[in-house]
């Protein structure tokens, strides 16, 4: 079983020092992959460069263990959104994420689709948030995501 723990959570405030801290002493405490909320703070000062070298700084820290970027979706404009797309593209991340889950919204059918055409081809999506059913879960494959975040599909399949 793999080990994921995530950075800056919940709110993505932390500095960028702090952040590269959890990040390594989570992986030196064994966790296989970092999940990291951005400071979507600065991105809405429209702070790209800050953005930008906070990832790289925390993909480093990471060394060979998979980083995925959580952008929470639920509070960007789609402007914004795409402009992630661009930065995690960039960034040298493994993953574009949705949600932490903690917000006022997580993953939408708009969101993944949107991600499909704006990320580069070394950029997996990961849905996550609000997937309550078989057919969500099974749309979101189809339109771009390559893992689901959801703890309510476990219970639906259970009583399947």
């Amino acid at each position: 079983m793999k080990i994921c723990t995530v950075i800056g959570f919940p709110n993505g405030n932390h500095t960028t020092a702090t952040k590269v801290f959890e990040t390594m002493d989570a992986a030196n405490n064994g966790a296989d992959e970092i999940d990291m909320v951005i400071n979507v703070g600065m991105l809405r000062a429209k702070e790209y460069d800050y953005v930008l070298n906070e990832i790289r700084e925390i993909k480093e820290a990471c060394g060979e263990k998979l980083l995925k970027v959580i952008i929470e979706t639920c509070l960007l404009t789609e402007e914004e959104k795409i402009k992630m797309c661009e930065i995690v593209t960039e960034s040298g991340a493994d993953f574009i994420k949705t949600s932490t889950g903690f917000s006022t919204g997580g993953a939408t059918f708009d969101d993944i689709a949107l991600f499909a055409k704006h990320v580069g081809k070394n950029v997996k999506i990961k849905a996550a948030g609000g997937i309550s059913s078989m057919e969500d879960a099974e749309r979101f494959i189809e339109l771009g995501a390559s893992r689901l975040g959801t703890s309510r599909i476990v219970k639906i399949v259970k009583n399947s």
